[in-house]
């Protein structure tokens, strides 16, 4: 084999290696991308995991404020209940003197 022979097959094979990878990339493009049913679809899902977001977060600051309202309310409960105890206690007390007396 002489130089000019080499140096054509060596072309020939680099030119068979280019155009295999130029093929494996077109086939690879081709395969991996998004079409636009698939965009569409994509979009919707976004917007729609948007508004779940946006609902969460609502519900989040829904039950804050509830659980706020509902802590406040016990605590004036209780105040009432012991008032209550309290009075109940001075009138037992009262009670129990009268009886003494």
């Amino acid at each position: 084999m002489n130089r000019i022979e080499f140096i054509l097959t060596m072309s020939a094979i680099l030119f068979v290696a280019f155009l295999l990878g130029w093929l494996a990339h077109w086939l690879f493009t081709r395969f991996t991308r998004v079409g636009q049913d698939d965009m569409g679809e994509l979009e919707r899902l976004s917007h729609e995991l948007h508004e779940a977001e946006e609902a969460r977060d609502e519900a989040i600051t829904y039950l804050h404020q509830r659980e706020a309202a509902l802590t406040n309310r016990i605590t004036q409960v209780e105040a009432e209940r012991d008032a209550y105890m309290d009075g109940l206690r001075a009138a037992r007390e009262e009670a129990e003197s009268l009886r003494d007396a």
